[in-house]
């Protein structure tokens, strides 16, 4: 099992950089941040996007894994989403792995819209997404591609010399529903899921394991169903939105990661503690965790 972590972007780079630097100095496998356009209570402070922080994160770090986690069509296009992350898996040296997601109908969804358009509903938020992902994966392979699906298209898009990363740098698909499970199965190196929504604040962690376990066995019979071994894929969960408290102490942490490493997942990300926000805790309990947690159990 791995452990890795989100650096929300909300701090300058002043600053910012200071925490990219100490994730790596802490070991953590990989450092991931959102790609929205604001988020939830954060929408008031400051936010900076993903894109060129993490740029701006490869240039300051030498081995960590970088990564977004995660992108959806709310308001990136395939084409000039692939030109970025060709350019940005370049400047690492091939540390980038691509957190992509359907989205939801949050900030990124309300702030970008043409005039009398509406939101996406959940139907046509899947509709963009199936659309979306196989288009950007064809992007990032080929040097050019030219294509014309139902929502999104591209005329001889040149993407020369294409990802450090062969045959393209590897996706991580956020998803729930059949559909999304899908794309997991054909497009994804790994699966990211954060479990259960609706058991957040009212479930317990034991309803909260039944229900990621429902979620990976929809994984397998995806993968069945396009001929694919579900071990191929890593299996990624988001923490901080299950009923659980992991980061409440160092205890907590070791029988969450030993419950999920049971499950099959391959990689645990943690938030890095912002307090006075949903993200709040003990920067000495993080730091231990970080530094020991895994391998109290053996790993």
């Amino acid at each position: 099992m791995r452990l890795s972590t989100v650096i929300l972007p909300v701090h300058r780079w002043a600053e910012g950089q200071k925490i990219w630097w100490r994730a790596e100095d802490l070991g953590f496998h990989a450092a991931y941040t959102y790609d929205h356009l604001s988020w939830r209570s954060f929408r008031d402070g400051p936010w900076f996007g993903a894109i060129p922080t993490l740029t701006a994160a490869a240039t300051a770090t030498q081995s960590m894994r970088l990564g977004t986690l995660v992108t959806s069509p709310n308001f990136r296009h395939p084409v000039t989403l692939a030109k970025e992350l060709i350019t940005l898996d370049d400047i690492s040296d091939g540390r980038v792995t691509l957190g992509i997601g359907a989205g939801g109908n949050g900030f990124d969804a309300m702030t970008l819209r043409r005039a009398g358009e509406e939101p996406w509903t959940p139907r046509e938020r899947a509709d963009h997404f199936d659309d979306f992902v196989p288009l950007l994966d064809r992007l990032l392979r080929e040097p050019s591609v030219t294509y014309e699906g139902p929502l999104y298209a591209a005329h001889e898009a040149r993407n020369i010399p294409g990802c450090v990363q062969r045959p393209r740098l590897p996706f991580a698909v956020a998803a729930t529903g059949p559909r999304g499970m899908r794309l997991a199965a054909r497009h994804g190196q790994a699966w990211v899921t954060t479990g259960d929504s609706k058991l957040y604040e009212t479930g317990t962690p034991e309803q909260s394991v039944e229900a990621i376990r429902g979620q990976l066995a929809k994984l397998g019979a995806a993968c069945e169903s396009v001929g694919r071994d579900v071990d191929e894929l890593d299996k990624i969960l988001l923490t901080g939105f299950t009923p659980d408290r992991p980061l409440e102490s160092f205890d907590a942490f070791v029988d969450f990661a030993g419950t999920h490493f049971a499950l099959g997942f391959t990689e645990i990300v943690l938030h890095w503690p912002i307090q006075d926000s949903d993200f709040a805790a003990d920067e000495k309990v993080f730091e231990r965790i970080a530094t020991e947690g895994l391998a109290q159990l053996g790993h």
